[in-house]
């Protein structure tokens, strides 16, 4: 028996989500399908939902994201809107995605700092890139307008001078391609 989910309502929750394709079919090797993707990735941050990180492997995608309403009603906007799309402007009617998706409430910055190390290595580790930079459809390679993480979240580095701590930018973790292992 699967475990009821949580709902998450307008709590402001960040999560790490992944979902992936109909029998784990490649279709996101194809740039049109993976562009077409980001776009409306892109088109409902904001409105459903605020994007931290992000990357589209080419079966499965992970994201970290703070939904505006309820993570249901992102993730189903988020994939429903993509199918639509690929209805609409690539006249495919094939099945995309599987039932559902998977998430993990994140707790802190250390956990956030993980995810975001996991989400900028996921192209390296599947040895579609060398540095996360050069892989086009993440998070990492600098192209997209990403929201800051919610102030809770922001990494602190110890000021061991003082005792005080202050954030640390996520551009010096992930350019460092460093994380909490």
């Amino acid at each position: 028996m699967k475990p009821l989910r949580e709902p998450a309502r307008n709590n402001q929750q960040t999560y790490f989500v992944s979902s992936q394709t109909w029998g784990r079919r490649a279709l996101f090797r194809n740039a049109k399908w993976a562009e077409l993707f980001v776009k409306t990735l892109l088109h409902y941050r904001s409105s459903a939902f605020q994007l931290h990180e992000f990357v589209l492997m080419p079966d499965h995608f992970h994201l970290l994201l703070t939904p505006v309403t309820s993570l249901e009603k992102a993730m189903q906007l988020m994939k429903g809107g993509f199918s639509h799309r690929v209805k609409a402007e690539l006249g495919s009617s094939m099945e995309i995605w599987q039932r559902g998706f998977s998430d993990h409430r994140i707790r802190d910055a250390q956990d956030y700092i993980k995810h975001v190390d996991y989400i900028c290595r996921n192209p390296v580790m599947k040895r579609l890139c060398f540095e996360p930079k050069d892989y086009p459809y993440g998070s990492a390679s600098g192209r997209f307008e990403l929201d800051l993480p919610p102030q809770r979240l922001k990494p602190q580095s110890s000021n061991e001078s003082n005792g005080t701590a202050e954030a640390v930018p996520l551009q010096d973790i992930k350019a460092k391609g460093q994380g909490v292992e």
